[in-house]
């Protein structure tokens, strides 16, 4: 099974946050999965058991994709990732996440790179005990000059028009992860 996790944080209070880019292409990779053909007509669930909503995607009666998007605190992700991964078998691991060194509406699809600054992806990597895994880093630095701190500005509310340049870049890059080789024997 391939887990596919978007982080971010769950509260209310961070609803369109820079930080939460990670969430927002679980629901987009949910619609490209099923543009593709496969099953993933039920929504996101919440599992208190998990951390996490989650949502099985099938591949004619075979379960095989599960997305996750954590709710624990973005510096915490990883307790959500370990609990699914101690639940299912998990084959491939690919986690979409924000980008401080990458430019709005650009992105970076890599395996087994470095965190450099991200505490949630940190946190993944010391909860499963790898970093050899998939890394959809979004790009969302948009400062133009501006000096804000990284930690104060992933906090940040998107305007319109920066939300609408994330969100092409994210279909943009599920598309190209669906055509990977993580996908090939599907599509």
């Amino acid at each position: 099974m391939i887990l596919i996790t978007g982080i971010g944080n769950d509260d209310i209070k961070y609803h369109n946050t820079r930080h939460n880019a990670g969430f927002y292409a679980i629901d987009a990779m949910r619609q490209v999965l099923r543009f593709e053909g496969f099953i993933a007509h039920t929504p996101l669930k919440r599992d208190r058991l998990l951390l996490s909503e989650v949502a099985i995607v099938r591949w004619g009666q075979e379960e095989v994709i599960l997305l996750q998007r954590n709710q624990t605190p973005m510096n915490r992700a990883g307790e959500a990732v370990k609990r699914v991964y101690d639940r299912y078998d998990i084959d491939e691991f690919i986690l979409f996440h924000d980008d401080l060194d990458i430019k709005l509406g650009e992105y970076k699809i890599q395996k087994g790179k470095s965190p450099k600054g991200h505490n949630g992806v940190k946190s993944v990597e010391e909860a499963i005990g790898t970093k050899d895994f998939w890394r959809v880093r979004l790009g969302i630095d948009n400062r133009q000059g501006q000096d804000i701190p990284g930690e104060e500005y992933v906090l940040k509310k998107f305007k319109k028009e920066e939300r609408e340049i994330l969100n092409g870049a994210i279909i943009e890059a599920c598309d190209d992860l669906i055509f990977t080789e993580l996908f090939e024997k599907w599509v």
